[in-house]
């Protein structure tokens, strides 16, 4: 019996509904379809980070995070594949979701295979995902797959590009995040309560404290 996937949704556009959303469910479904097609069954868990504004900004200052912020966590870094996507601010990824990245612990997201999106009002905006999201997630060790979905207002409209449409992009990246799982063992379930989740392995309360007192 085939052991379903698990894939975590990070969606950090602020306003409801978002374009940030809506793009992040076109890539996920285009994904768990991709997946069935080769007889894997996948599961999303989608997350809002507006949602968790006041919690990331709490973990931050005291270095603890929230109950329902720890609990988000633990499904990212445990996911078999993480797709992020991000709204575009002043030519790069949005505070919220920097502010994310930085409350993960630096090897959390290590051998993750990853799909990245953006959204922005302009295609100008285009090649932030390469100049500046990309390589976030190269220090953090994961994997992007080599498309990243940019989405311009444009696109959502009959306006969009018809050389290289949207959901042809979307399918093609979709397409490379499958076939990097399907090349992964599927993620083993993991205790949502075990610090090493979130603090990192071999890390404890104890570390971050010490950390803290800068012993």
């Amino acid at each position: 019996m085939t052991t379903a996937r698990r894939i975590a949704v990070v969606s950090a556009g602020l306003s409801n509904p978002s374009s940030t959303r809506l793009l992040a469910d076109r890539m996920v479904s285009a994904t768990v379809a991709q997946l069935a097609e080769q007889g894997i069954e996948a599961e999303a868990d989608v997350f809002e980070l507006r949602d968790y504004a006041h919690d990331i900004t709490n973990n931050l200052l005291t270095g603890f995070a929230p109950p329902a912020l720890e609990s988000m966590i633990n499904t990212v870094v445990s996911a078999d594949a993480v797709i992020a996507v991000t709204p575009i601010f002043s030519t790069s990824y949005s505070g919220l979701f920097k502010s994310f990245i930085d409350v993960l612990d630096p090897d959390a997201l290590t051998g993750k295979p990853v799909l990245i999106g953006a959204n922005a009002g302009t295609a100008r905006h285009s090649l932030a995902i390469d100049y500046a999201i990309r390589p976030l997630f190269a220090y953090l060790h994961a994997e992007p797959v080599s498309t990243g979905v940019f989405a311009a207002s444009s696109d959502w409209g009959a306006s969009g590009d018809q050389v290289a449409p949207l959901g042809e992009r979307i399918d093609r990246g979709a397409r490379e995040l499958a076939e990097a799982i399907v090349r992964k063992q599927p993620a083993a379930s993991s205790d949502p309560f075990d610090p090493a989740n979130y603090l990192g392995e071999g890390r404890s309360f104890g570390h971050l404290l010490g950390g803290l007192a800068g012993e």
